[in-house]
């Protein structure tokens, strides 16, 4: 007798999981499909590169953990996950011993600043406040009203200042805009545009947002995956891996499919059964600049020329604004720059137990056109080298990953784009098609919910919740509230083992 569930979610990363949490907590009987030996997609931490040095394949840092919708209704802490704050959310070095660091408490920031602490203050200082209004809006399925239309505002207001051409005109020095261009430029596009800037804006907010900040959960990304996995377990789900998914002909019977593919991969496994019209938009999806993942095994800390660099968990090396945007727009046009702007995470300054004692398990990657084969390397040694003399002394193993071979690693990857697609405004409100509900197909009962539809990427779980919300809606009829669900679910295992 075939297998049947209610529920099959391909797919287990943060998104996949999400969704097929949403589903188990309604009570539906969930199957999750994974491609890998391990669960998480971009959220994993494997040896890459030495044993006993553990790294995050791709997502390393993680204010979303704590911020968004879904992980404030999931709450890893009650799951045992320990997320841990650096003093420094993050670092941008300019020159010498100059750098822009950002530090938690925005008080202590806007004092560093000089002249243009009021404007840091001013810019950043309200969204910081109604965090939650702020990131309710940007994750939410941007179909639906905003719930804090004065942060919504306030907010876009801010998306023109530093996403145009008057960029510059509020600051007076070069370390608060290059700490800006650095944090946009995680959205692997030139930051003076309005996406990037939006990206940013959010993420150096989230900086200064109480009990926020920018976290490195303890033991990797892992944890939180983990986390939700074994939730999962406690409602009745089961996770298969290594059962890789071809076509949605080779699924077990369900009335609902999750799909945590990327737009390319909805087409591969859906095929056929697409309409030409909604195939040739899939087609027509961009994907973005990509990344070359390089980490280290190092024999002690970075040795970098600024001593509070050494407590920020996140660095960013792009020199000046002017640097950070011209080595981003030469990667946008297709071109390697000779200076790349890279972004490094040293998780070791808040967690001892990534490498042996005294040792770190150096994360980083650098910016390339999409599909480079290139091996960045030497290149992103070097850049760490010039702002931190005697680096490579402290190197005992590196791994590379080129962006053409991201793929290998996480199919959603496209081209080392770890975006799941380009991020334009066009792109980040329609993303795949341009259509009212952006995860349900034209294929029967069958939904996408990865960061290639709003509100992208992130690990935060939210397309996984929105497209699960649609789900229960039109397949199953239950309009209860997914978040609710959520949240319900974990009070209830959390009493029963108490009990």
């Amino acid at each position: 007798m075939a297998e049947s569930f209610d529920a099959v979610v391909v797919g287990a990363g943060p998104n996949g999981l999400a969704g097929a949490l949403v589903l188990a907590a309604a009570g539906l009987q969930v199957v999750v499909l994974e491609a890998e030996e391990t669960l998480g997609g971009g959220a994993r931490t494997l040896e890459l590169v030495s044993p006993g040095y553990e790294h995050d394949l791709c997502s390393s840092v993680h204010p979303m953990g704590l911020a968004s919708p879904f992980f404030r209704a999931f709450d890893l802490a009650r799951h045992g996950v320990e997320m841990l704050q650096p003093e420094a959310a993050y670092a941008q070095p300019i020159e010498g011993t100059r750098a822009g660091i950002c530090w938690s408490d925005l008080e202590r920031t806007v004092a560093e600043l000089g002249p243009d602490g009021p404007s840091w203050r001013s810019l950043l200082g309200p969204l910081s406040q109604d965090w939650r209004g702020l990131v309710d809006t940007l994750l939410s399925d941007f179909r639906s009203v905003p719930r804090s239309p004065l942060t919504t505002l306030r907010f876009g207001l801010r998306v023109l200042d530093q996403g145009t051409a008057v960029w510059n005109r509020r600051w007076q020095t070069q370390e608060a805009p290059a700490m800006l261009s650095g944090v946009s430029s995680h959205a692997i596009s030139p930051p003076r545009s309005l996406a990037p800037a939006a990206a940013g804006l959010l993420l150096a907010s989230l900086a200064h947002a109480p009990g926020i900040g920018w976290p490195l959960p303890r033991r990797g990304s892992q944890a939180i995956v983990d986390a939700m996995a074994a939730h999962l377990r406690t409602l009745g789900g089961e996770l298969r891996m290594g059962h890789r998914v071809r076509t949605l002909d080779e699924l077990p019977t369900s009335r609902a499919v999750l799909l945590d593919v990327s737009a390319r991969g909805l087409l591969e496994i859906a095929g056929g059964r697409l309409p030409t019209s909604y195939a040739g938009w899939l087609q027509r999806f961009r994907f973005g600049s990509g990344a070359c993942k390089v980490d280290f095994a190092l024999s002690g800390p970075v040795p970098w020329r600024n001593e509070d660099v050494r407590r920020a968990g996140t660095v960013h090396l792009g020199g000046t604004r002017e640097d950070v945007a011209r080595a981003e727009q030469q990667v946008h046009d297709g071109q390697h720059p000779d200076n790349p702007f890279c972004i490094v995470v040293q998780a070791g300054v808040v967690d001892d137990t990534r490498a042996p004692a005294g040792h770190e398990a150096l994360w980083s990657y650098a910016h390339v056109p999409h599909g480079s084969p290139r091996d960045l390397g030497d290149a992103v040694e070097a850049r760490i080298e010039e702002f931190a003399p005697g680096f490579r002394d402290l190197v005992l193993h590196r791994s590379v990953i080129p962006a053409a071979e991201m793929v290998g690693h996480d199919a959603n990857y496209v081209g080392g784009d770890i975006a799941a697609g380009a991020t334009t405004p066009w792109q980040m409100l329609m993303r795949p098609t341009p259509t009212w509900d952006p995860y349900r197909t034209p294929v029967e009962g069958t939904y996408l919910c990865s960061a290639s539809t709003p509100p992208g990427p992130g690990v935060h779980g939210m397309p996984g919740v929105w497209a699960a919300k649609r789900a229960l809606r039109q397949v199953f009829g239950d309009r209860r509230d997914p978040l609710r669900l959520v949240a319900e679910s974990v009070e209830g295992s959390t009493a029963g083992s108490a009990a």
